[in-house]
């Protein structure tokens, strides 16, 4: 977008960052911005073991943001999509992220 504006208006100021909206490319987007990425492993969908990574960011007044990517531990790519699978994969992982976070000192957590 920086790029095309700034053929059109070269004089312009374009500040850069990265987006997301709330789905893949979240987790990117908020290390980008100073968080500080974790890995676990957790329980996948179908109950085979993943890693799965998620950020968090202290704050000056001594809480914690973290932001957790749920396809990370729970996503569709996480298993091979057939009826089966989809009538027993769960998200249990996504708590064993949400419970990592918050014996990391999360006060605050989104979910992705």
């Amino acid at each position: 977008m920086a790029e095309g504006a700034l053929r059109v208006y070269p004089d312009a100021v374009a500040n850069q960052f990265p987006i997301a909206d709330g789905g893949e490319g979240t987790l990117e987007a908020a290390v980008s911005a100073g968080y500080e990425e974790r890995l676990n492993a957790v329980v996948g969908p179908i109950l085979a073991p993943v890693g799965a990574a998620w950020a968090i960011r202290k704050n000056s007044d001594g809480g914690a943001v973290a932001v957790i990517e749920t396809a990370q531990a729970s996503g569709l790519a996480e298993m091979e999509p057939t009826p089966a699978n989809a009538l027993r994969a769960h998200s249990y992982g996504c708590g064993q992220l949400i419970a990592a976070a918050l014996d990391d000192g999360a006060t605050e957590i989104v979910l992705g």
